[in-house]
């Protein structure tokens, strides 16, 4: 079933209610598209149309009232005109109840009225004041549609995102690179303004999997990055990782701005083409993890503060983008001062973003923060905002995959004791010059596979997306093929379905103490299920249980290297609290994992 969207103008709206029209219809978790008519303006006029106008409007549905904020959308076709000015001024709404809904229009023009919360301030323009009502209605959608899920959130206490609809608990596997995923030549006013670092992509090795049916824009545009998305869904791939600005950067050519210079007009045409590439990717199931700046330009707004130009700028983010249902919103890639980036965020300034967007966000998005790879930045920057309430995960970076497992034991069991526990996601594995190595340099990807991708979800973390270093082709800022790390993809997806399929993980935690006489990881719901890794398949490896004695119980091996089905099943009563896990079906010295539980 194809995405509704209703261009509709307020004066045929109001003109059809006065007859007792039917309601327009819309589907639960579809995206209501509203647009109102205001003054002809652009982008570059004295008169700022992103500071001097706002548009709000606040959806009602019982008890239940939402204030969603609306944008300037030039002529409401910038993606096909590369319009810069127009009369239209735009609202994106998802609604998340079956049943009437009624909205209230308020419309106002003053000087950076962008920045006031107060509805009745300032001039009244256009359809202010006026109303509306539309229904809402159950949707058909495919499965990995996430319209067939509902709003992806973060239930309190913990450690993994459930859908609001489906009551599903998501895991998430992605691409982190490449972090400039828009710096895409078929986005208007997309350039390099360093000439050293031209990284502007095609994605033409995705053109073959763009399908008869998927978006493009200005007469074919787009089927390069639309086909790309459409290979990692293909992959069981669920989220990607990129900058919304990189100005001063590594990339320096992404930002939302009509140029790299100015921090307070937005590219119209530019965003309506991100827009389509993002409706197609939650269409398939892709996670869209915003990272919002990095470290080199984290005090390039208000020297770091969040005031006039950070505000303007994270409320346009959720203007346009927020309403879509699996998104997360990260406040800084290697945020804080480092050796190589001394000049930072503060405790306060990061705290002060993290509350805007708990404050703002009518949705209530997921708010992140990208952590360094050193863990002795990550003590400084971290310790100081733990039971911060509007901080919700970290997006760790960790050097090496061997130590993935005990980082995030240790930043899960602080996040506990801190009385606000924080879902921890491995988004960038090290070293940072390698990263995930191309296929061609590592096929097997024994050491990521083994340290990062295991070790991480044997620890509690919610997922993981790959990055790929700098070192080799098809690297962080230059990939524009994800073919490149293909059976990275195919483990990542044997790793999920394993947990998706086997597990009530949302209800286990990671117990590595229970593993004796073996290298490896334990994850558990003590006294029912256990789940053992052995990076060597040890035949000597003991597990310590509870309630096990006198009872019969199963032992299941698994191949983390080719996944399918289990081997070995067997059922034996036990006379006793410990389990010696025996021989893998195949003793070659690789790792295997043992699913182990009570009858």
């Amino acid at each position: 079933m194809k995405q509704i969207f209703l261009w509709i103008s307020i004066a045929f709206l109001f003109s059809t209610c006065q007859f007792d029209a039917p309601l327009p219809i819309i589907y639960k978790w579809d995206t209501f598209t509203l647009d109102v008519l205001g003054p002809e303006v652009d982008e570059m006029d004295e008169e700022n149309p992103f500071l001097n106008y706002r548009l709000m409007i606040e959806f009602k549905h019982d008890s239940t009232s939402m204030l969603i904020p609306g944008y300037f959308a030039a002529d409401g076709n910038a993606a096909e005109t590369s319009a810069t000015k127009g009369n239209v001024w735009r609202v994106k709404f998802t609604p998340n109840f079956e049943g009437v809904w009624t909205y209230t229009i308020s419309f106002k023009k003053g000087k950076d009225i962008i920045y006031s919360s107060d509805l009745q301030e300032s001039k009244s323009i256009g359809e202010d004041g006026k109303t509306g009502q539309f229904k809402v209605v159950k949707g058909t959608f495919s499965q990995r549609d996430f319209r067939s899920q509902g709003r992806l959130l973060k239930p309190n206490g913990k450690f993994y995102q459930q859908f609001a609809e489906s009551k599903k608990y998501y895991l998430k596997g992605g691409a982190d690179s490449p972090e400039n995923l828009l710096a895409y030549q078929d986005f208007d006013g997309t350039y390099a303004y360093d000439s050293t670092r031209q990284f502007i992509k095609s994605y033409s090795a995705h053109i073959q999997d763009y399908q008869t049916g998927d978006p493009t824009w200005q007469n074919g545009k787009g089927k390069g990055l639309i086909g790309a998305l459409n290979y990692l869904s293909s992959k069981g791939m669920n989220a990607i990782y990129f900058l919304t600005m990189n100005i001063e950067g590594d990339g320096k050519d992404v930002w939302m701005y009509t140029s790299h210079e100015e921090h307070t007009r937005f590219d119209c045409s530019k965003l309506d083409q991100w827009e389509i590439v993002f409706q197609h990717a939650q269409k398939k199931g892709i996670l869209l993890h915003f990272v919002t700046q990095e470290t080199e330009n984290e005090l390039l707004l208000d020297n770091g503060d969040t005031e006039k130009k950070r505000q303007l700028y994270y409320r346009e983010l959720i203007a346009r983008f927020g309403h879509h249902l699996a998104l997360t919103w990260n406040m800084g890639e290697e945020n804080g001062p480092a050796d190589f980036t001394p000049n930072g965020q503060t405790d306060t300034q990061r705290k002060a973003m993290f509350a805007y967007f708990k404050t703002n966000d009518p949705y209530q998005n997921m708010v992140a923060l990208h952590t360094h790879s050193n863990p002795v930045y990550k003590d400084s920057i971290l310790l100081p905002i733990l039971g911060d309430t509007n901080l919700d995960a970290l997006s760790m970076q960790i050097h090496h995959p061997d130590d993935v497992a005990k980082e995030m034991l240790q930043w899960r069991k602080l996040s506990i004791q801190s009385g606000h526990s924080l879902l921890m996601n491995m988004d960038e594995i090290g070293p940072y010059w390698q990263g995930v190595l191309p296929d061609e340099n590592d096929i097997q990807h024994d050491t990521v596979r083994q340290g990062a991708l295991w070790g991480a979800l044997m620890s509690g973390a919610a997922g993981m997306e790959w990055y790929f270093g700098y070192k080799y082709p098809h690297a962080d800022l230059t990939c524009e093929d994800w073919r490149s790390r293909d059976q990275m993809w195919t483990q990542t997806k044997y790793a999920l379905d394993f947990f998706q399929k086997n597990l009530p993980f949302w209800e286990m935690e990671p117990t590595p103490h229970l593993l004796k006489n073996g290298e490896g990881y334990c994850f558990s719901k003590q006294g029912e299920l256990y789940v053992v890794y052995l990076k060597d398949g040890n035949p000597n490896a003991v597990l310590e249980t509870t309630n096990f004695k006198g009872h019969r119980c199963s032992t299941m091996w698994y191949d983390p290297q080719k996944g399918g089905n289990f081997q070995n099943i067997s059922s034996s009563l036990k006379s006793e609290n410990t389990i010696s896990l025996g021989e893998p079906p195949v003793n070659n010295g690789k790792d295997w994992i043992v699913l182990v539980k009570r009858d």
